[in-house]
């Protein structure tokens, strides 16, 4: 059987290696970081990649919260709290990332932490290290923030605020916490986000969203940040193979970030085995996996592209916010499409 490198221990990188050691592929990951962390996420997980988790028995050691509904807000005004098509699983990633280190080590993975290889193409190399970094798009600068706060009360499982900048997503995750999550963009850089970002995330005076989280008891500890986003559709570099954001991000809207990313490490499981046991060239393994992954995510992208940016539009998010309030086909439409 022949060993494989992935490069990235996060969601994508840690699934692929865990589904990859229950079918006895020697498999180490290097990550550059350490667990447990923060990091900016809607940690907020719906749609197909809640079977990939129940499928590899990861679900049960989770302990997540589960989400039943969501209410969206623009200014003061929000649409009544509406059923989710199937609920949600909320968990932090500080608890997530390293529950599933454990549970590729306990299976007999080696995981290196600490260390960023260089190294990132040849036979037998995954690319799982998130996003692409580019300094702007379109003009604008793009950026998330993130941080964790006690004492909300929250009139949805998930609640999704319209702003002026962008737009914050919230959710209950273990321990009391609410995930408050928010993507903004500046056509200027931002250079005090580590000082300003409450008031980033803390929405308009009178909005809903400031009235939401008026009482928080911020965790300073939990706020990150992450800036050079792009959502622009991309495809791996020829001979590369890659999954989760480095191949390609899903505007963080649809709240299915973490989903896709666990979709994506899923697909890549048996093709990799296969490879492993000699049975397909490494080329064809990769592109087995490019074919399975435009037919999973394409047309998902192009509509949470269309999403994106009525969302960041102001005609276009006022409208997208009516018809969410008085219809509610919309809500279900827009979570359908992009899960």
């Amino acid at each position: 059987m022949k060993a494989l490198t992935i490069i990235g221990g996060g969601l994508s990188g840690l699934v692929l290696g865990i589904g990859l050691r229950q079918r006895g592929v020697p498999v180490r990951i290097v990550e550059a970081g350490t667990y447990p962390r923060h990091k900016v996420c809607g940690e907020f997980l719906s749609g197909k990649g809640r079977a990939v988790l129940a499928a590899l028995g990861i679900e049960p050691r989770l302990g997540a919260v589960e989400a039943h509904d969501v209410s969206f807000s623009l200014g003061a005004e929000s649409t009544v709290a509406r059923s989710l098509p199937e609920p949600a699983l909320c968990v932090s990633r500080w608890k997530m990332d390293a529950v599933l280190a454990a549970i590729f080590c306990e299976l007999g993975g080696e995981l290196i932490t600490g260390r960023r290889e260089l190294a990132l193409d040849g036979e037998g190399m995954v690319r799982a290290t998130g996003r692409r970094p580019l300094a702007e798009e379109g003009g604008w600068r793009l950026f998330g923030l993130k941080a964790h706060a006690h004492g909300i009360t929250l009139r949805a499982g998930l609640e999704l605020h319209f702003t002026p900048r962008g737009y914050v997503g919230l959710c209950a995750v273990e321990d009391g916490r609410t995930n408050v999550c928010g993507f903004f963009r500046s056509r200027a850089a931002v250079p005090q986000l580590a000082r300003d970002w409450r008031e980033w995330l803390g929405g308009e005076p009178g909005s809903a969203l400031s009235a939401t989280l008026s009482g928080a008891r911020w965790d300073d500890a939990s706020f990150s940040s992450v800036a050079a986003l792009g959502l622009a559709p991309r495809r791996p570099p020829d001979g590369e193979l890659s999954i989760g954001d480095a191949v390609t991000m899903i505007p963080p809207v649809t709240g299915n970030g973490m989903s896709m990313a666990c979709e994506s490490a899923a697909a890549a499981i048996e093709p990799l085995a296969r490879w492993a046991a000699g049975a397909v060239s490494w080329e064809e393994a990769r592109q087995e996996l490019v074919g399975r992954l435009a037919r999973e995510f394409s047309a998902r992208l192009r509509f949470a592209a269309l999403l994106q940016r009525a969302v960041v539009h102001r005609q276009a998010r006022w409208l997208l916010f009516q018809s969410a309030r008085l219809l509610p086909a919309v809500q279900s439409v827009l979570f359908r499409q992009t899960r």
